[in-house]
């Protein structure tokens, strides 16, 4: 059997990345070793998010860094035995974090993330996914004044890159969202964004769309990826069936380093895992309309189809050692002073690992030395997001044709091979 391309992951990148080569006029393949859906794209807070121009900075100031020190912060946690593996990532991400290299950086994001709405809404009217999404953007709220004064000195940096939200006073806060409880100094409603109350739905829902335009999904190893005698690319899926194709995509998530490194690219991946967990709406009690960041505490409460979901914030650890979910219980407690909150609904919280590189950009692009293969991964927190539009950007490089935007700075060429 023979395609023209195969792509490697059926998450939101890669299922984005095969839509638009099958609208370019490749034949395509998409493989899984799971059903869509079911891996980093299913665990997170559900959010497409338009205002997300800035990437994640590594923070300097020693008020944030010193408890982070001693693991006392719940929005980010370390291991300990995974230190000499994240020390280099880590400074690499800090220096990258520098005022002008962030600023260029947060330019080159900011033009991707500017596609994001655009491509999910032709792909979401395709795939008659509209009752998924509600268009309700989300709120960032303060608690404390000196939080809030914190958070709004950032706003600047937003405006200028175009991005709609409206400061919320305490009063403002309450009424648009009663299930809070107590009087805080407000927030921020970030206005743009959109809600997946199923985020794996979604994708499920793109790939079914996949699937009606013509293209293959098999359950498969990407681990079975070799060179085939005539210059093209073999695959087995879990029937042991062989798979013939032209060029790969690999859009494996946080899995992808795994086949790079087979063809000598080993780029600087690092992993911020996150947990979360589900439960019940108690009944008679108000309950959120939009996700909502506790952002002085440090986690994500969105109201899902299946519940309200609890998202952490970053675990710096392996990416498969046992889960130590010591962010969702405290997260938990938290949660349960500020709004109505019933019972848990999963019999354990869920863990998954974002793919993260150092200047905070995906890689995009050929792989270095190995023609016919290309990269679609580490897209950090907003691979959710960004699938769309990395998808239709790398079909058109993988076309010959010209791109929306600059693609020079998501190129794998900028981390060299060893």
């Amino acid at each position: 059997m023979k395609y023209d391309v195969a792509v490697l992951g059926a998450g939101m990148v890669g299922v984005c990345v095969a839509i638009h080569l099958l609208q370019q006029g490749r034949s395509v393949l998409l493989m899984d070793r799971n059903d869509a859906g079911e891996e980093t794209s299913y665990g997170n807070a559900g959010l497409l998010q338009q205002e997300a121009v800035r990437p994640y900075e590594f923070p300097h100031e020693p008020s944030v860094l010193l408890p982070a020190a001693f693991n006392l912060r719940l929005d980010v946690r370390y291991h300990l035995t995974a230190l000499p593996k994240l020390i280099q990532p880590l400074w690499s991400y800090f220096r990258h974090c520098s005022p002008r290299r962030y600023e260029s950086i947060a330019q080159e994001y900011g033009h991707i993330i500017n596609m994001t709405l655009a491509c999910h809404q032709e792909l979401i009217s395709a795939a008659g996914a509209e009752q998924l999404i509600r268009k309700v953007g989300w709120i960032s709220l303060y608690r404390t004044a000196k939080g809030r004064h914190k958070g709004l000195r950032t706003l600047d940096a937003y405006t200028r890159q175009g991005v709609n939200f409206k400061v919320l006073n305490g009063d403002e806060l309450a009424e648009i969202e009663p299930a809070i409880k107590g009087h805080h100094a407000g927030g921020v409603h970030w206005q743009d964004p959109w809600i997946a109350g199923h985020p794996g739905q979604l994708v499920k829902a793109y790939t079914n769309l996949f699937k009606q335009l013509g293209g293959v999904f098999v359950q498969g190893d990407a681990g079975s990826l070799k060179r085939s005698h005539q210059q093209s690319w073999q695959l087995r899926d879990h029937q042991d069936t062989l798979l013939e194709v032209d060029e790969i995509v690999i859009a494996l998530g946080p899995w992808s380093a795994e086949i790079t490194a087979r063809f000598g690219y080993r780029p600087p991946m690092f992993f911020k895992r996150g947990y979360h967990m589900h439960y019940q709406y108690p009944a008679g009690q108000p309950r959120l309309t939009r996700a909502v960041q506790d952002s002085e505490k440090g986690y994500m409460m969105t109201p899902m189809d299946a519940g309200l979901r609890i998202c952490t914030g970053a675990e710096l650890g392996l990416r498969d050692t046992p889960s130590t979910p010591v962010q969702i219980d405290r997260a938990e407690a938290i949660a349960r002073k500020l709004i109505p909150l019933g019972e848990r609904l999963d019999a354990e919280p869920w863990r998954g690992a974002r793919p993260c590189i150092p200047d905070m950009k995906p890689i995009i692009g050929p792989l270095p030395g190995a023609p016919g293969l290309w990269c679609a991964f580490g897209h950090g927190h907003q691979g959710f997001t960004m699938g769309p539009a990395t998808g239709k950007l790398l079909a058109a490089m993988m076309t010959g044709q010209t791109t929306d935007i600059d693609m020079s700075g998501f190129r794998a060429e900028r981390f060299k091979k060893p």
